[in-house]
């Protein structure tokens, strides 16, 4: 297997995450009930996202956590949910791809979802707005 090399594996590798997503028994229903992920209209900004933590592109110019609190506001994310989206990820990752920039995205999403869970945490509490 190759590694993640270009923005066309990245894109590669978020086609076959979200296949698995949508249809996971966990967190499946917060992308198509909740959310009503579009994956046509949101692979471009999850590209750019990953590209960005990858490879330090600058091409994202978003705020990843926004969305994610408002979705939180519908459904309170629970610690299981994290769990099962970076299992998702990285068994998706270790599928399709091998090598340093496969081993740096998943644990930039092991990163990513602690921080993620940390302040979701702190909001549901009070602590944080």
């Amino acid at each position: 297997m190759k590694d993640i090399e270009t923005r066309s594996d990245i894109e590669t590798l978020m086609r076959a995450f979200y296949k698995r997503v949508f249809t996971d028994k966990v967190i499946g229903f917060i992308f198509t009930d909740v959310a009503h992920m579009d994956l046509e209209h949101h692979l471009p900004i999850i590209t750019d996202f990953w590209e960005n933590v990858l490879f330090n592109t600058g091409v994202y110019k978003g705020n990843p956590m926004e969305p994610h609190f408002d979705l939180n506001q519908k459904v309170p994310f629970e610690a299981e949910y994290f769990e099962r989206w970076l299992s998702l990820f990285c068994e998706t990752v270790n599928e399709n791809f091998c090598g340093e920039y496969a081993n740096l995205a998943c644990m930039r999403a092991k990163s990513i979802a602690a921080i993620m869970q940390s302040k979701l945490a702190l909001i549901n509490q009070g602590k944080l707005h």
